[in-house]
């Protein structure tokens, strides 16, 4: 064990020495992003429609990756740009490619049939069906029509859109290559193609296919090429000097940093033990996600994946699904809408099945284990604090943890900062206040009027079962918001009657007395909250 954990320093030394070394080169001439301010996307260049499209979208003003990069695209240079996880580089790529295809096309007319002029490629089936859904929008805004290639579907369909033509071809590249092979896909017109997530492809093991792919359109005159990477290995290096024009322009927002996760993010640890981490994970995601917020909790394997996903739909009122590799293609789509479309709040997935998801509002990602490589854990945070969000990051640890959070602090210069002890006992017990919501909103379904009268529980009980469920409320909402120094004083005594008070009104109508399993530890949760500050 000993001789791996030496041999992954190395190995992890060494890559960062040859990353410091490829970002020092290609960064000579790079374009900050921070020099192009108060610049609008009509003032980069883009057509009315494509502006108006945008807007409609909710971008009506640049990131600074978008500020940065469409001038240079509509300009017909090659780009590099490196930027860190969620920037928003899906229209600073989309954009600029949609209106440098229209404005190619000026003059001729529409053929079926046509060799498509623009190839975007990306690493995984999600990510190429996400570029889709904002590229698809800008260019039907225009009269350009798109498609998505990738495996783990029949060719039949992919094969007919290519027959009746297109102008712009989304896919990964496993299925690029076999259409290049079957003679289904031409490269024939191609005028601009674009690489997204380049080593997250390294990572995947697409080297030889992206340099098929690659090589097939070499020759085509003003052939532009994009290249988007968050971090810069030797491999893309390589196919930057090999398949990008000299003196290409290259753009960054990570500089000479080491941090790639996004600075929007609050990084956050809980050392506990393994059979603590569903019941934490549940109370995390009660207490930090409020009304709509959405939740990606990773774990390492897909047993993993699939008990703790059954545990959430049980206990978590907006439910969870699960992403991993047995999940068949249809069924991920299926899956991947609901969350977007917030049909459940919590999706739990393994690495592989969550790669390239853009999300834009995932308040909470839960490490339930700690990935094995660094690198691993920013892919994983970088599904929050997207497009100039704010987000939290969560990951339970053990002791036998430590050495790889070291590593990870390395990595992205920040501490990982572990929740307090009574952050962490406020978090046990709102398992304790939900399970006495759920009782006290149970008994008041039952609480009509003619059941008042029936029991010959008065108005004032009534009242007061109502204030007792107003002061759970209360205490977990503080809880959500962590604003202590708005909270009211409520006294002790006062929530301790209330309690009290709610369990007599429970006997007195002869109701479930088991009902008083959940009230007494409730009143010692509400107890702690008072003691806290936080009710």
């Amino acid at each position: 064990i000993l001789r791996q954990e030496v041999q992954r320093a190395m190995l992890a030394s060494e890559a960062a020495r040859v990353e410091r070394a490829v970002h020092e080169r290609l960064q000579a001439e790079a374009i900050q992003a921070d020099n192009i301010a108060d610049a609008t996307f009509a003032d980069l260049g883009l057509g009315q429609n494509i502006v108006t499209r945008l807007t409609e979208l909710g971008a009506e003003k640049p990131f600074p990756i978008q500020a940065a990069t469409v001038a240079p695209i509509l300009e017909g240079r090659d780009v590099l740009a490196r930027g860190r996880t969620g920037s928003g580089k899906t229209i600073a790529f989309g954009a600029p490619l949609v209106e440098s295809v229209l404005r190619s096309q000026a003059g001729t007319r529409r053929e079926f049939g046509r060799a498509p002029k623009a190839l975007i490629m990306a690493p995984t089936r999600e990510l190429a069906l996400q570029i889709d859904r904002t590229v698809q929008t800008l260019a039907r805004s225009v009269g350009l029509f798109t498609t998505q290639i990738y495996g783990g579907v029949p060719q039949a369909r992919q094969v007919g859109a290519l027959k009746k033509g297109v102008d712009i071809v989304i896919g990964t590249p496993g299925r690029v290559k076999d259409h290049l092979d079957r003679k289904t896909l031409s490269f024939e017109k191609l005028r601009f193609r674009v690489l997204d997530e380049a080593d997250e492809m390294l990572n995947m093991g697409f080297v030889e296919d992206i340099e098929t792919i690659l090589n097939h359109a070499k020759d085509n005159a003003n052939l532009q090429t994009v290249l988007f990477s968050a971090t810069l290995p030797k491999w893309v290096a390589d196919i930057s000097s090999r398949f990008l024009t000299p003196g290409y322009t290259t753009i960054d927002l990570v500089g000479n940093e080491k941090q790639k996760a996004s600075s929007s993010v609050q990084h956050r640890l809980i050392n506990c033990q393994w059979s603590e981490r569903t019941d934490l994970v549940c109370d995390l995601i009660r207490a930090t996600v409020p009304g709509d917020g959405r939740v990606i909790v990773f774990c390492d394997t897909k047993r993993d994946c699939g008990e703790l996903q059954e545990a959430l739909q049980k206990e978590l009122e907006k439910g969870a699904k699960a992403l991993h590799g047995d999940v068949n293609q249809s069924q991920r789509e299926v899956v991947l809408d609901g969350f977007r479309k917030n049909k459940f709040q919590t999706l739990v997935a393994t690495d592989v099945a969550a790669r390239g998801l853009d999300i834009p509002t995932v308040d909470l990602v839960v490490n339930y284990d700690l990935p094995r490589l660094a690198q691993d854990y920013v892919h994983r945070v970088g599904r929050t604090a997207r497009a100039g969000r704010g987000g939290l990051a969560v990951s339970l640890i053990s002791q036998y943890d430590i050495e790889l959070v070291r590593e990870i602090e390395g990595l992205i210069e920040e501490k990982l900062v572990e929740f307090e002890t009574d952050e962490k006992t406020v978090l046990k017990d709102l398992s304790y206040v939900y399970a006495a919501r759920r009782a006290a909103d149970g008994t008041r379904a039952l609480l009509t009027p003619t059941h008042g009268r029936m029991w010959g529980l008065s108005g004032i009980g009534e009242f007061l079962l109502d204030l007792f469920a107003q002061t759970v409320d209360m205490g977990i909402n503080f809880v959500r918001s962590g604003k202590t120094e708005m909270v009211p004083t409520v006294d002790a005594q006062l929530i301790n009657s209330l309690c009290s008070t709610f369990v007599s009104l429970l006997a007195d109508a002869k109701l479930d007395l088991a009902a008083e399993n959940y009230l007494e530890p409730a009143k010692e949760a509400v107890a702690n909250l008072y003691a806290f500050g936080l009710a």
